[in-house]
């Protein structure tokens, strides 16, 4: 029976998708410089889609390694399991899930950045090389001399893995994966596309390695695999996302089978593009019709190199990219290109969009979203460098995202300049902080205060009750006709005058001078 937008979808783990519909990852941009913990904006950014019938919410990119961010901004790993660590983990997955009857299952998507961790934003010391499967730098292979110098200034040439370097990075995505169980996720997506490292291995452009893992390019995302199965439950979704295409196409398909016949994955997200070719993050020049049908083509025959595989354990094809009008999510259905249907940026202006499908005509031609123009016109003079033009239309986004987790809707008159420098002036989580900061040192003076306040209390009760001197109250009340028969015991200084008073008693009686008291 062929299946339909809203029918249900069974993957081989066993868990289910209540219908087709997934919001893709996206980059979020919400986390502290320098990457952190999920936070308050990304609680109410993910609340808001899953009160919307997704049947999948997949998260950002949460990377595995504190030092290969790829914008700064990144979700990061806790370094352990302990709870006050898991916490903002778990109320992000709390906030995918909501509070729905039939909730989406959330997915944690883990990624390396690899070569293309930035210089500055991803983490490390100036000029710090990060890892990669070669000594080939971003940017190497493209050429013109504007491009050349972006991209010598904005990625760093890496520095080829060592096998135990290798065997580090196997071991972080398996505590990913342990800390998506423990906080509640149903299961996670390994980030292979777009150039981040675990493509970096399975591309000939990136890997130059003279090893076993040049002659395997899919040995690193095996071990991996393979190494998170022994440590998640048996019905823990494991998905990974493959580029559509890096060297031809032949191999990409190859890709795809391989994966397959080992039986451990649920789902194989198709996309495509690098930050050498940033097609991910651009609307292509060409027509949205056009688009969708060259993801649309690559993930039929992705299928089709499946149908070997017996049904139960064959993963599931997650189409994302290309995908604009209601007409192209039937077509792709029905016509085998796809299992499930992914939708990024449509999401973003319409979070509500599973209902807005439900509602509109199937066949319907008419685009989800009409997007503004990002053209900008300085940027024309820099045709060689397409990761720019592409940081435009990502930067729009961004802030669309960060609107609609404050609670707006709006798309304003924002504009693809706007975007670019409002995506960077923008510090809400470090002020955020920083007032919890200010709110420590608050409950820390008063912890101080009250911490002097028994000590001074406890000092003068010393004082009164276990001196044997003779102090300058009572010979006061002994004495003194204004003080006669008052309880002193009341007045704050009696402790430091009671001080003051043994110390002159035993002066004298040593026949020292006080002068100086």
């Amino acid at each position: 029976m062929t299946p339909t937008i809203f029918s249900p979808a069974q993957l081989p783990c066993g868990r289910q998708l209540r219908n087709r519909l997934v919001k893709a990852a996206l980059y979020e941009h919400l986390a502290t410089f320098y990457g952190g913990p999920p936070n308050g904006l990304h609680f109410a950014l993910y609340a808001t889609w899953s009160a919307h019938d997704w049947g999948m919410i997949i998260t950002g990119n949460v990377q595995v390694s504190q030092t290969h961010l790829s914008l700064a901004r990144d979700i990061v790993l806790p370094s352990d399991l302990s709870d006050d660590k898991l916490e903002p983990f778990r109320a992000l997955a709390n906030a995918i899930h909501g509070q729905r009857e039939h909730q989406p299952l959330a997915i944690m998507q883990l990624s390396h950045a690899g070569r293309q961790s930035p210089n500055i934003l991803g983490g490390r010391l100036p000029f710090t090389a990060p890892l990669g499967p070669s000594r080939i730098r971003v940017g190497q292979s493209v050429t013109g001399a504007a491009s050349s110098i972006f991209h010598s200034l904005m990625f760093q040439t890496p520095k080829s893995m060592s096998i135990e370097a290798i065997d580090q990075v196997v071991s972080a995505f398996v505590h990913g994966a342990r800390v998506a169980v423990e906080a509640g996720f149903d299961g996670i997506e390994l980030h292979a596309a777009h150039g981040y490292l675990l493509a970096q291995f399975m591309s000939p452009k990136a890997n130059k390695r003279t090893d076993e893992y040049s002659a395997h390019g899919l040995l690193f995302l095996s071990r991996i695999i393979h190494d998170i199965r022994l440590v998640v439950p048996s019905k823990f979704v494991l998905g990974v996302k493959l580029n559509s295409a890096d060297e031809t196409t032949a191999d990409a398909l190859q890709y795809v089978q391989i994966i397959a016949s080992w039986s451990l994955v649920d789902f194989i997200e198709i996309s495509g593009g690098d930050y050498e070719k940033p097609d991910f993050l651009t609307e292509s020049e060409a027509s949205p019709d056009h688009r969708q049908a060259r993801f649309a083509h690559f993930s039929h025959r992705a299928a089709q190199s499946m149908e070997s595989i017996p049904s139960p354990s064959r993963p599931l094809i997650l189409l994302t990219g290309g995908l604009s009008t209601p007409a192209h999510l039937s077509t792709a259905l029905s016509s085998g290109h796809a299992d499930l249907l992914g939708l990024g940026r449509a999401s973003v202006i319409f979070p509500d969009l599973p209902q807005r499908v439900l509602n509109w005509n199937g066949q319907s031609e008419e685009p989800f979203i009409h997007q503004p123009n990002f053209r900008v016109k300085l940027f024309d003079r820099l045709p060689q460098i397409r990761l720019i033009g592409a940081g435009t239309i990502m930067a729009w986004y961004t802030v669309m995202l960060r609107r609609l987790a404050e609670g707006e809707r709006s798309t304003g008159d924002l504009g693809a300049l706007g975007g670019l420098v409002w995506m960077w002036l923008w510090f809400k989580p470090e002020f955020n902080a920083l007032l919890n900061v200010q709110l420590v040192l608050r409950r820390l003076l008063i912890v101080v205060y009250v911490v002097f306040a028994l000590g001074f209390a406890f000092g003068i009760n010393f004082f009164i009750h276990y001196s044997e001197a003779e102090t300058l109250f009572t010979i006061l009340r002994r004495k003194s006709p204004v003080f006669h028969g008052q309880d002193l015991h009341v007045f704050p200084i009696q402790g430091v005058l009671e001080t003051i008073y043994i110390h002159y008693e035993t002066s004298l009686q040593d026949g020292t001078n006080v002068g100086g008291c």
